[in-house]
């Protein structure tokens, strides 16, 4: 069982940054591959991005890429996504999520994920 906590949501302006933090606790976290994910009312979770267990390998949707940016510390426990030139269309909730395994195929695919944090708000304003 791992226990994940978001935290770093706010509200900003357009062009500007944040940085997600991705906190676990229970099963060590080098175990598992992570997963940042975001959803807004009405519509599926979507994939931002994911990372393998050591950090050597990131994955990154096409919206996204090249904007935000996903590392972690297993020392820590601690998983981040900085989010630089924000755009209103990144307003949403963001979620992080562990699984076993990392496969660039279906690291996208929600039902892969074992567990999920609780979600942080993150507002962009134009």
């Amino acid at each position: 069982q791992v226990q994940l906590v978001e935290s770093g949501g706010g509200l900003v302006q357009s062009g500007g940054s944040l940085r997600l933090s991705c906190t676990a606790s229970g099963r060590p976290f080098g175990t598992y591959a992570m997963g940042w994910f975001r959803q807004t009312p009405g519509k599926e979770r979507e994939f931002v991005g994911a990372i393998n267990w050591s950090g050597s390998m990131t994955s990154a949707a096409d919206s996204v890429r090249g904007r935000f940016t996903i590392s972690r510390d297993n020392a820590k426990s601690t998983m981040w996504l900085q989010m630089n030139s924000l755009k209103p269309e990144d307003t949403a909730t963001y979620y992080c999520a562990a699984r076993i395994g990392y496969t660039v195929a279906d690291m996208p695919m929600t039902d892969r994920y074992e567990f999920w944090g609780q979600g942080t708000q993150v507002t962009v304003s134009s």
